[in-house]
């Protein structure tokens, strides 16, 4: 299939042609038909397989042809809201330049700055407004956002907007919009609090799910490192120098160890930034548009700050710490492999990670392919020998059963 053929409006397809996008991922198929039908949907899908256009594509296509009809006052037809900054911005970009040979104008609205610059666009009107939750009800109760003309409401990545305890403020906002509208709702997993907040929110939704484990078993590379903990930034340094070239994204689970890493990383010449919850907005944006123009190659980051980041041509991820859910796992190296390319992704475990590592497989439903071939190789903890356990035969050699090579014990 081609974008071609799914109906959209000159205008887009325009952009689409000068982005040289011509062929939809698997999301944009099964989606865009069911939201150019008005039909309220829940999705299934994470990041980098292209939902993002899934929904921004055909709400600019009514949107533009309301737009030609139309004349007077801009008021807000759609809403997308996300659970972090980043994201919103990024939604921006992406709308504004999928609209850009349209009237529709497009803003988004955040925390971690001052509401003025914002309250002056939202006063000049717009179309189409992107926002995070908590910035957004405060806009509301000051004057400043008006929800009563929309048409199309679009919650992204709903499992971290409650993981992030954002569910009271989701639910103040569907409140804030009109009972007859179209409701979108995105998300990475599907757990039992998404399943009922959509069943809250949706109005007979048509269900679309791509499963993560197939988007990401072909395309992207897995290795596994097992290393003691305590040598991972060595492992990290190791590869870097030997090994993993280009544009990388690195996780941490903690803020203070992608700090640790970053000047490690900065002491040994590397071009590198990072992101975390501790940052300030303007720090944090600053360090995604560094990476993205090629001023630093590596971006270290915590899994939160990360989430939703859309950054093209990501040649390889690395896992310095395990995540203890498997879906996370799945975001990560997501991060590379994006749009059908290949990539690859390396994981450091340590001895107290592997149970992870077991459960991740088992989500998968495919191994991760073991390297030994490194400097700083986990071994097998010693014990303490147990008397008698040595069986001998006449000649005092240790029996054929005891020479036996054990199997690996990770």
């Amino acid at each position: 299939m081609q974008f071609s053929e799914l109906q959209l409006n000159k205008s887009i397809l325009k952009v689409l042609e000068e982005e040289r996008y011509h062929t939809p991922t698997l999301v944009q198929e099964k989606v865009i038909p069911l939201v150019l039908d008005k039909k309220d949907v829940i999705v299934g899908a994470q990041t980098g397989t292209g939902k993002t256009a899934a929904f921004a594509l055909p709400i600019i296509h009514h949107l533009a042809k309301e737009d030609d009809v139309e004349k007077g006052a801009k008021k807000i037809k759609a809403l997308i809201v996300s659970p972090t900054r980043e994201l919103a911005i990024q939604i921006e970009e992406n709308f504004k330049t999928y609209s850009k040979y349209t009237n529709l104008r497009t803003t988004a609205v955040y925390g971690g700055i001052s509401t003025k610059p914002q309250k002056d666009v939202l006063t000049k009107g717009v179309d189409i407004l992107i926002a995070t939750p908590g910035r957004l009800i405060d806009l509301h109760k000051q004057g400043s956002i008006d929800l009563d003309l929309l048409n199309t409401f679009v919650l992204d990545e709903a499992d971290l907007m409650l993981d992030m305890g954002f569910i009271q403020d989701v639910k103040r906002i569907e409140e804030l919009c009109p009972r007859k509208k179209q409701t979108l709702l995105f998300s990475a997993t599907m757990p039992d609090k998404v399943t009922q907040l959509a069943a809250s929110m949706l109005y007979k939704p048509e269900t679309v799910a791509i499963i993560p484990t197939e988007t990401t078993a072909n395309n992207i590379g897995q290795l596994l490192y097992y290393t003691p903990k305590k040598n991972k930034v060595d492992l990290c340094l190791h590869l870097l120098r030997n090994t993993i070239k280009g544009r990388i994204i690195i996780f941490r689970r903690t803020k203070f160890g992608v700090d640790k890493l970053e000047q490690t990383l900065l002491k040994n010449g590397y071009k590198v930034t990072s992101v975390h919850g501790d940052k300030s907005q303007v720090l944090r944006n600053e360090a995604i548009e560094d990476f993205k123009n090629n001023k630093v190659n590596i971006l270290i980051a915590t899994d939160v700050a990360a989430r939703g980041i859309d950054i093209s041509k990501v040649d390889a991820v690395i896992n310095v710490d395990i995540p203890n859910v498997p879906e996370t796992y799945v975001h990560r190296i997501g991060r590379t492999g994006r749009a059908g390319k290949s990539g690859i992704a390396f994981s450091f475990c340590s001895a107290d990670e592997t149970s992870y590592i077991k459960t991740i497989q088992e989500f998968m439903k495919r191994p991760i392919k073991i390297i030994e071939d490194h400097p700083f190789l986990l071994v097998k903890p010693k014990h303490k020998k147990q008397p008698n356990t040595i069986s001998k035969n006449k000649k005092g050699r240790k029996s054929e059963a005891s020479k036996k090579k054990k199997k690996r014990w990770y």
